[in-house]
């Protein structure tokens, strides 16, 4: 492919994504006020002591934690208000969120808060889990020939740079010595890659899991397959707006709130039945069956003790999405907020965590 389709490509994908993150929470941005960018003030040097200040408010995007909460019973430990849960899992909204303070704290992969810091929407990471199994496989569209990521050489890939999915792409090619220059990459919120798949618009994109088993029920008779990768995503984390971390009513309230992350976590791993029931069957709408077949390949939660391993993946991953054009050059090891590092882990037993 031309050197110069390849500049016209990521200047391109640099705009949808400036476009998505302008657009897609308007109606965010309307219940909240003003849309604007946050705050790039640094936290307190310390975290407060004792509980949130009566009235403490949060607005939590992580439906999982949410059902895991309410599951367990651990949403009566809650030592604040949770204002809102928004039903809000996409990189592009939470930072839309973040923007119109219509979301004080979210769950996500490694790579939004990133991006965040790469439009100038000052965050910072709070709370990590680590996942040692691969998250995502590589969909095929219906009648496509692509039997393993060696055949993604000439082909339209769904890619969402401010996305996990996105980075999962770049790790993809480089691990089969390819780079985005022998591939077209489709520029699209990830949202959008069922119906890019459906209707042929790519010939492949990262799915995870309901989303995949839902695809291949419906496509895979007309020769959809799921391609197996050893790519990881990694992190997932709990991360903040700055302006959140710097009140203290606020920050109190996420020091409380990362312990019971990890537990609901926790939690449902060790009642794996109610977990399915409640989410993959009721909430997403897969079978009881296909639910048991996820939370198996999934693997337990893990939380590490200490944040390094995390720190040199996010600087891995931001030197890879540097490389590709997509950011400018950004501190990944400076969006850790090293306050919060040892809480998930010292709140679940030992054999949930990880040196």
């Amino acid at each position: 492919m031309p050197v110069q389709s390849t500049m016209n490509r990521r200047a391109f994908e640099r705009r949808s994504f400036l476009s998505l993150v302008g657009g897609a929470g308007l109606a965010l941005a309307g219940c909240a006020g003003a849309n604007r960018t946050v705050s790039a003030a640094s936290p307190a040097t310390a975290l407060p002591s004792g509980a949130p200040p009566p009235g403490t408010r949060l607005a939590i995007a992580s439906r999982p934690t949410q059902l895991q909460l309410a599951g367990s019973g651990l949403g009566h430990r809650l030592t604040f208000t949770v204002a809102q849960w928004p039903n809000l899992g996409a990189g592009p909204d939470i930072i839309q969120g973040f923007r119109a303070h219509s979301i004080d704290l979210a769950d996500n992969a490694g790579i939004p808060p990133l991006q965040a810091a790469a439009i100038g929407v000052a965050n910072r990471i709070v709370a990590v889990q680590v996942r040692n199994r691969p998250l995502y496989r590589f969909a095929t569209a219906p009648g496509s020939r692509i039997a393993s990521a060696g055949d993604f050489a000439g082909k339209r890939i769904a890619f969402s740079q401010g996305q996990a999915q996105g980075v999962v792409v770049l790790r993809a090619l480089k691990e089969r010595g390819m780079s985005v220059k022998d591939v077209t990459l489709v520029a699209l919120p990830s949202t959008q890659f069922l119906t890019a798949l459906q209707s042929r618009q790519v010939d492949v994109a990262p799915l995870g899991e309901p989303t995949l088993t839902k695809y291949l029920d419906q496509y895979a008779k007309d020769g959809a397959r799921a391609v197996r990768t050893d790519v990881l995503d990694l992190l997932n984390v709990l991360w903040a707006p700055t302006d959140v971390l710097a009140d203290p009513a606020k920050a109190a309230a996420v020091r409380d709130f990362v312990p019971l992350w990890a537990k609901g976590a926790v939690w449902a791993w060790e009642h794996e039945q109610a977990w399915i029931d409640a989410y993959y069957v009721k909430d997403q709408g897969v079978t009881a069956a296909d639910g048991k077949r996820i939370v198996s390949s999934l693997g337990k939660p893990v939380f590490p003790v200490s944040w390094t391993k995390a720190v040199a993946w996010e600087e891995e991953t931001s030197a890879l999405l540097t490389a590709g054009g997509f950011i400018p050059k950004t501190d990944a090891g400076a969006l850790f907020d090293h306050r919060f590092e040892h809480l998930a882990a010292a709140a679940v037993p030992a054999t949930y965590r990880e040196a």
